[in-house]
């Protein structure tokens, strides 16, 4: 069946109205793409194999829409920064959902579209050099083992966009479980209509949370879940040293997947209060305060769907509370024992959580490279490093070891173990920007093989040398950047 008459269903839709608006993809001029991403296109059962090269160009720039396509602009608010303002998609629209051959249902999204009843005076248009910055990180997160959204395709516009400078534009085809967010619900929750929140509650039940159909309390029952999905997902973050960057309700994907890959960024020396975005001025999304900035957004969630628990207010709002201080210990049940991974034990000792911390303020006082040191830690014999010479830190291994014997396992066991949560590579941010300033120079060899490097992340290769060195001190402190 040529995809041009590819079945895309829209449930989204059939939601209330005020949830959305129609908006089509505004055309470009001479599309041309630059990646398509075929494993993904594998996996969920898409298929160019009958077009043109002219017209998958059309087709995946919007040129060109599915004959069963509804397209929308999904409505949303958000607290950015801790200040609410009701947003939307200003420059993305939903074409539609595909269907799997396994039945999953998932969103295809374009991003960099053009203009929607949402764009509060944008130009709804996206660069290059992010829509590809999104592609590799949201590919490296997979290779990772993180829920994310993926990228099916990166897309030229033949047109500029205007930020700084005059940049290539560029199209996003995004894929995702689905783009319900914690901002999707404060905005139903700010009409005064329970009948929408309880309808968008339903669908996100119906679409992420089946499980859930069975509980007396569903909402309650849907905080509970959504707790735990998001301690899980900081967790992974944490793993691999990931920073969001701007992690305000409008980017909280009630999927449990990453969404919105703009100044996101992966901590080199690891310091617990490194923020990479140019306008977290506070640090309020820094590295260390992810966990926390997440109970602050199930907050806002819970707050939300309030008025569906059942039962008085008054006792509502206890069992909300009770389920929100309960993140904490949730939160640190997994960090610890993913922190007992990274180490290479399966068993859970009182004294591991001192172990852990005395090793993270040992990094922190050094500098030492967040993903290195976990990676040689995880081999037999330690590298001919200097820092691995001192005192404190041979006190400290000694002790590790010791731990490490309790363990029922063979040492090679927790060697594995410790390989499979540590990865060898990251897409590290100097390399990240080589990559993009090739890509936008028109050189894109640079970035695939920087994709090529995150695709195997735990499995040690000399090909990956390269992109395992960390900047130079004497290197400019990094910063992303929103908004491009």
């Amino acid at each position: 069946m040529p995809v041009f008459d590819i079945k895309l269903e829209n449930t989204y839709a059939l939601l209330p109205s005020v949830l959305f608006s129609p908006s089509l993809p505004v055309p470009v001029s001479d599309p041309s793409t630059v990646i398509f991403n075929q494993k993904l296109a594998d996996e969920i059962g898409f298929s160019l194999s009958d077009l043109s090269e002219e017209q998958a160009n059309n087709l995946l720039s919007g040129n060109h829409i599915p004959a069963h396509a509804q397209p929308l602009a999904q409505a949303y608010a958000g607290h950015q920064f801790g200040n609410f303002s009701v947003l939307g998609d200003g420059r993305a629209i939903l074409l539609g959902e595909l269907v799997t051959p396994s039945g999953q249902r998932l969103d295809w999204q374009f991003k960099g579209s053009g203009r929607t009843s949402y764009s509060r005076g944008g130009d709804g248009r996206a660069a290059l050099g992010p829509m590809l910055r999104e592609y590799i990180i949201s590919e490296a997160m997979h290779h990772l083992g993180i829920p994310t959204t993926r990228s099916l395709a990166v897309v030229t516009t033949g047109e500029k966009v205007y930020r700084e400078t005059k940049l290539p534009g560029a199209i996003l085809s995004r894929i995702a479980g689905s783009h319900i967010r914690v901002g999707t619900f404060e905005f139903a929750s700010m009409q005064g209509d329970r009948s929408i929140t309880q309808a968008l509650l339903s669908y996100l039940i119906d679409r992420h949370f089946p499980e859930i159909k069975k509980k007396d309390n569903q909402p309650l029952a849907l905080l509970e879940a959504v707790i735990h999905q998001q301690a899980e997902l900081i967790t992974h973050w944490m793993r691999v040293g990931f920073i969001h960057g701007v992690m305000n309700t409008d980017n909280m994907a009630l999927s449990g997947e990453t969404i919105d890959y703009g100044p996101c960024a992966f901590m080199d020396t690891f310091a617990p209060d490194t923020v990479f975005s140019s306008i977290d001025k506070k640090g309020r999304y820094a590295y260390a305060n992810q966990p926390y900035i997440a109970q602050w957004n199930l907050a806002r969630f819970a707050e939300s769907i309030l008025p569906l628990i059942e039962g008085k207010r008054e006792g509502a709002i206890e069992k909300a509370e009770d389920l929100l201080h309960s993140f904490e210990q949730v939160y640190k049940h997994k960090w610890i024992t993913m922190m007992n991974a990274k180490l290479g034990f399966i068993t859970s000792h009182k004294e591991d959580e001192k172990l852990i911390t005395d090793l993270l303020d040992w990094m922190h006082l050094v500098k030492a490279d967040y993903t290195n040191t976990f990676r040689e830690l995880s081999k037999p014999e330690l590298p001919r490093n200097e820092r691995y010479k001192s005192e404190e830190f041979k006190y400290w291994h000694n002790r590790w070891q010791e731990r490490l014997k309790q363990e029922t396992q063979e040492m090679a066991s927790s060697f594995a173990l410790m390989r499979s949560v540590n990865p060898a590579v990251i897409p590290r941010n100097h390399k990240v920007e080589e990559a993009l300033s090739a890509a936008e120079a028109g050189d894109i060899a640079p970035f695939h093989r920087l994709l090529q490097a995150v695709e195997n992340p735990y499995k040690d290769s000399e090909n990956l040398r390269p992109y395992q060195t960390p900047p130079k001190q004497t290197d400019k402190a990094y910063q992303t950047f929103c908004g491009t």
